[in-house]
């Protein structure tokens, strides 16, 4: 983060993929509707609608895939399909941490979102009563015009009481990080597609996760806390990752960092273990890297040490120093890490 930033009074937080792992869950939806019409995804095209208006969406993918249906057949016949995965979309990790902390400590809060307000309402069931921090939730259809316009902006800080220059808006999206920037708002990118980064550069910074994200470097009405050990809101699970592919029951792509957990081997012992994550952006094709200090057949990670080294070498990157080692160590003495073993 940058070391100096504007005074901030209110933040916005965007939705999918930002608060809500919406967009893993719903992965599969796509892919699943079209197979009925003999149509294949093309993952190019699906990234660059990330973020975009329902509608805006709705009728490129008609029209991409040639599908014999207007905007409104399509939005009912697939609106089951989405209403189901959105039960399994979990909040990312930092998200629920840093909005109660903000919400604590007086910070006005809004959510602004390309949604419309309906899959809103639905989505909002999984945060539980936290969802109540928010004094302000906007979806795209009550705004003229959604991201990358900053109409949603600018109302959510009108409703909010403050000018649009001494907000912060949080955004995983491009289309998202565009409509701040031109309200005039403060953006710090958390981008949900890691081979999009480095089109991010006109945010003020780029995390990796809000696990990073520092209240402190914000001057205003942010409370100074610095964070030495973060335990995420939830467990984040891998299965069979012995040192080959992994298969992420629940690690979202916005994990990067250093975290310690629980590793399962083989044999069937449990044993502590340090994960070092990351991603290899020097490859034509970002991949995941991992390191950890036991060979496990499932790990569970259950809390986080801090970000990886900035240095454009991954494995001196991802390199476990001994402190970190201890730092596990003593964690995962202690009964709020040492419960997940027995899982």
């Amino acid at each position: 983060m940058a070391a100096t930033m504007p005074r901030i009074s209110a933040v916005i937080f965007d939705l999918d993929g930002t608060i809500l792992d919406t967009e893993r869950a719903t992965r599969d939806v796509l892919n699943e509707f079209l197979a009925a019409y003999g149509k294949f995804p093309d993952k190019e095209k699906e990234e660059r609608r990330l973020g975009q208006m329902y509608r805006e969406s709705t009728t490129g993918i008609i029209a991409d895939y040639g599908l014999p249906l207007t905007v409104e057949e399509y939005a009912v016949a697939i609106y089951p399909l989405y209403l189901k995965r959105w039960q399994k979309a979990k909040p990312l990790p930092g998200v629920e941490r840093l909005v109660k902390h903000l919400h604590r400590n007086g910070v006005p809060l809004a959510l602004a979102s390309n949604s419309v307000r309906r899959n809103i309402d639905h989505k909002l069931l999984k945060l539980g009563d936290w969802k109540d921090c928010f004094s302000v939730i906007l979806g795209g259809d009550q705004v003229p015009r959604g991201k990358p316009s900053p109409d949603i902006f600018l109302e959510a800080a009108k409703r909010l009481g403050v000018n649009p220059s001494s907000c912060l808006v949080i955004e995983d999206s491009l289309v998202g990080v565009q409509g701040a920037r031109a309200s005039g708002a403060n953006v710090v990118a958390v981008p949900s597609l890691q081979s999009q980064r480095q089109h991010y550069s006109i945010a003020d910074s780029i995390l990796y996760s809000l696990l990073d994200f520092h209240p402190e470097l914000h001057s205003g009405r942010f409370t100074n806390r610095t964070i030495i050990l973060e335990c995420p809101d939830r467990p984040c699970n891998f299965k069979e990752s012995s040192y080959g592919d992994c298969t992420y029951e629940y690690v979202p792509d916005q994990i990067s960092g250093i975290f310690f957990g629980w590793a399962k081997s083989e044999a069937g012992g449990v044993s502590r273990s340090v994960i070092s994550i990351g991603w290899d952006l020097s490859l034509r094709t970002v991949e995941r890297v991992m390191i950890t200090t036991e060979e496990p057949l499932k790990l569970q990670l259950v809390g986080y040490i801090r970000q990886l080294q900035s240095t454009e070498n991954i494995s001196q990157a991802l390199a476990i120093t001994v402190e970190d080692q201890a730092i596990a160590r003593d964690a995962l003495d202690l009964p709020v890490f040492s419960e997940y073993a027995k899982l």
